[in-house]
């Protein structure tokens, strides 16, 4: 079948919801092995627990390993552990992020500023360098970031979190460039405004929300399950000549003059 991810082994950070939980299910109703991550372990616990009894297919499933992303050996842990359940990491998708201010960046605290460069780039990378290794040495391998389009253009509200998703773009364009020889390919995703609760603030504003649905070419917002089918395939054989990309999944939002 198309987009056949049988015997392949995912890692998703930020899938107990949003659009991570949304990737970790696609992942697993195509036949991957998929790890679920976040921070809380009751809502690793419950998300695993759904995909293995209602989404999980072809001999694939789901298990729970929670980490909070902020810590590398969190992280280290993360990658130990999923080896020690799947043997291997064929697909790391870098999902979670945080955005702990809104307005202008004159007011950003610099604890808030340092967290968002920390959670949204730093742990990125950790995390990439710590399946490069296995993936060069097999290699084949894909590295998935979700970033933003907030990383596309700029913003008055919202600067810091648009730089950190400037720099997941870049970054999966540095990984494309230098380990491509070993067959590894790395892209980002750029959704637009998508109804998940890390975006709650934005949809459920009035007024930004219908003046986001009205640039929009689609005139509405997306849902999770709308980026999970991109990840899919850039995670597949049929993704397999795709790298060093950033993919918007906007409803057109980018390409309209507003």
């Amino acid at each position: 079948m198309m987009f056949d991810l049988r015997g392949k082994t995912a890692i998703v950070t930020g899938s107990t919801k949003g659009i991570g939980k949304a990737i970790a299910e696609a992942f697993a109703k195509q036949g991957a092995n998929v790890v679920v991550s976040s921070r809380k372990a009751d809502a690793v616990e419950a998300v695993t627990q759904d995909i293995n009894d209602n989404h999980a297919a072809h001999g694939g499933r789901a298990v729970g390993i929670p980490c909070n992303i902020s810590y590398k050996e969190q992280l280290e842990m993360l990658v130990e552990e999923t080896r020690k359940a799947f043997d291997k990491v064929d697909v790391l998708v870098c999902n979670a992020a945080v955005n702990p201010f809104y307005g202008s960046s004159l007011e950003i605290p610099d604890t808030a500023f340092d967290k968002i460069m920390d959670v949204n780039i730093k742990s990125n990378h950790w995390l990439a360098n710590l399946v490069l290794p296995e993936m060069i040495e097999r290699k084949d391998g894909t590295i998935i970031i979700v970033s933003s389009i907030g990383g596309l253009r700029g913003s008055r509200v919202l600067g810091a979190y648009a730089i950190s998703k400037a720099a997941d773009m870049q970054m999966v364009r540095n990984i494309a460039m230098e380990y491509g020889k070993s067959n590894i390919r790395a892209n980002a995703i750029a959704p637009g405004l998508i109804q998940t609760d890390f975006a709650r603030a934005l949809w459920e504003d009035p007024e930004f929300r219908a003046r986001s649905e009205a640039q929009a070419p689609l005139n509405r917002i997306g849902q999770p399950e709308e980026i999970a089918g991109l990840a899919v395939y850039m995670a597949s054989k049929e993704g397999s000549f795709l790298t060093g990309q950033t993919i918007a999944v906007d409803g057109g939002v980018t390409i309209s003059g507003g």
